[in-house]
């Protein structure tokens, strides 16, 4: 455990120091500003008005963002390691593998979450300093998915950082993904559905099981509980998890799924030549 928590501590003071930390705070910070700016939290938008339709805009900007970044700046952990030569350092040391691994993934989760949530906080808290009131469930609904967004695709990046041979095949490999998840969102699939004659049940399953799809579904449920915006899918969805059903799939499958490929990249990553 001391030797997990110091790795972690490691790779946290390394991306502390690294030019993508800063561009990758400023953006998430940037965002809330520009939001702001635009006087988005005084619009109205389906009942929603002040932090509440600010929050529903900027969880909406974080799906499409938010995985690029933790995905381009995760796969070059192992793969950059073991590209500068890192592993044969590394097995000099008294530090098991699965100690530098699961360190390195829990350091990296603290930098890449750490920025979203607080620029969520941040806006709250700039909003009630004006006067608005916090939606506090929304608040806390919302950091409850970029917990589970950030982990999926964590866990995603190390399993593609193990696979690949060079930082590069990697980061390639990653957009490969991102793009593969944006293209089986339910618009693409919709289509799909009416040119194959798949059943609607069938079809949906498939969109349940990007994570992309979950959340964005997730992120609509508290301003549309009937899911209007996905039209005749949102029957089979409430059919068969209703509102609190889906809420709970869409914080505990992420986790799962993301947990799942640290899992496989770590057995992979025992298994290899490392050096």
């Amino acid at each position: 455990m001391k030797n997990l928590l110091l790795s972690a501590q490691t790779d946290i003071i390394e991306s502390l120091r690294t030019r993508w930390f800063m561009v990758y705070s400023l953006v998430f910070g940037g965002l809330v500003v520009v939001l702001f700016a635009f006087g988005l939290a005084e619009s109205r938008v389906m009942g929603f008005t002040g932090l509440s339709r600010l929050m529903v805009t900027y969880i909406q900007l974080t799906m499409a963002m938010l995985p690029i970044f933790v995905l381009i700046t995760t796969v070059r952990s192992v793969a950059g390691d073991r590209e500068a030569g890192v592993f044969e350092y590394l097995l000099s040391l008294p530090i098991g593998l699965g100690a530098w691994f699961w360190g390195r993934f829990l350091g990296r989760f603290v930098v890449v979450y750490l920025p979203v949530v607080l620029a969520m906080l941040a806006a709250v808290a700039w909003g009630m300093a004006k006067g608005a009131a916090a939606p506090w469930d929304l608040v806390i609904y919302y950091t409850g998915l970029l917990m589970a967004l950030t982990w999926c695709f964590l866990g995603i990046g190390m399993l593609i950082s193990t696979l690949a041979r060079s930082s590069d095949v990697a980061q390639g490999s990653a957009l490969m993904v991102w793009l593969a998840l944006l293209l089986f969102l339910d618009l693409i699939l919709l289509g799909v559905m009416i040119r194959e004659h798949l059943p609607a049940e069938m079809a949906v399953a498939i969109a349940l099981a990007n994570p992309l799809q979950v959340f964005r579904t997730a992120s609509m449920m508290l301003f549309d509980p009937q899911l209007v915006m996905l039209g005749p899918t949102a029957y089979v969805i409430l059919d068969n998890f209703g509102n609190g059903g889906f809420i709970a799939y869409a914080l505990i499958y992420p986790m799962l799924l993301g947990s799942l490929a640290a899992w496989l990249g770590f057995v992979l990553f025992r298994r290899s030549d490392l050096p």
